[in-house]
C-alpha cells in the first residue's frame, strides 16, 4: 500500500508544479496587463478595456491554484497552538480532521462553482466575448485541486508517510 502511495504522491507531485507554474505565470501576466492599461490609459491616453477583466479572472486562477498548493505543502491557515503540546497521536487525529474539513469546503467550492457556471454559461463577458461560466471554472479546478492534495495528505498519514505540517518544509516524497 505504500508503493501505491508513493507512486500516487510522485503523480501528485507533477500536477502540484504545474498548478504552481501556472498561478505564478498568472500572476506574471496579471502585473503585464496591469502596467498595459496604466500606460495606456496616462502615456498614450487611449485605456484598453479588455485588461481590468481579463486581471480579475487570472487573479481567480493564480490564488485558487496557489491555494491548492498550498494546502498540499501545509502551508493553508491553521490553529497549531494547542497541537505544540499534544502527543503525536493525538496530533494526526487533529491534521487529519483539519484536511477532512478542507475537503468539505473544496467539494462545496467544487459544487457550487459548477452551479454557479452553468447558471452564467449562456452569459458573454463584453469587453472579452467569452462566456460568463469562465470565470467559475477557476473555483472548480481549484476545489479539485484541493480534495485531491487533502486525501493524498490523509492516505501519506495512513500508510505512515510524512506529510507536510504548516511552518514546515514540505515533505520531499520518499
Amino acid at each position: 500500500m505504500k508503493d501505491k502511495i508513493r507512486t500516487l504522491s510522485s503523480a501528485i507531485r507533477v500536477l502540484t508544479t504545474v498548478a504552481l507554474w501556472l498561478s505564478a505565470t498568472g500572476l506574471v501576466l496579471m502585473t503585464a496587463f496591469i502596467a498595459w492599461q496604466v500606460y495606456g490609459r496616462f502615456v498614450l491616453n487611449d485605456t484598453p478595456t479588455w485588461t481590468e477583466t481579463s486581471s480579475v479572472l487570472l487573479m481567480g486562477w493564480f490564488i485558487l491554484l496557489g491555494a491548492a498548493v498550498g494546502i498540499r505543502e501545509g502551508n493553508h491557515l491553521s490553529f497549531d497552538v494547542l497541537l505544540f503540546v499534544l502527543p503525536d497521536r493525538v496530533k494526526r487525529v487533529f491534521y487529519t480532521v483539519s484536511d477532512i474539513v478542507v475537503i468539505a469546503f473544496a467539494l462545496g467550492m467544487v459544487v457550487y462553482g459548477i452551479q454557479l457556471a452553468s447558471n452564467a454559461w449562456s452569459t458573454t463577458i463584453p469587453n472579452l466575448g467569452f462566456s460568463g461560466g469562465i470565470v467559475f471554472l477557476a473555483l472548480i479546478c481549484g476545489g479539485i485541486l484541493m480534495v485531491l492534495f487533502s486525501v493524498e495528505r490523509i492516505l501519506r498519514r495512513m500508510v505512515g508517510l510524512p506529510t507536510a505540517r504548516f511552518g514546515e518544509d514540505p515533505v520531499e516524497e520518499d
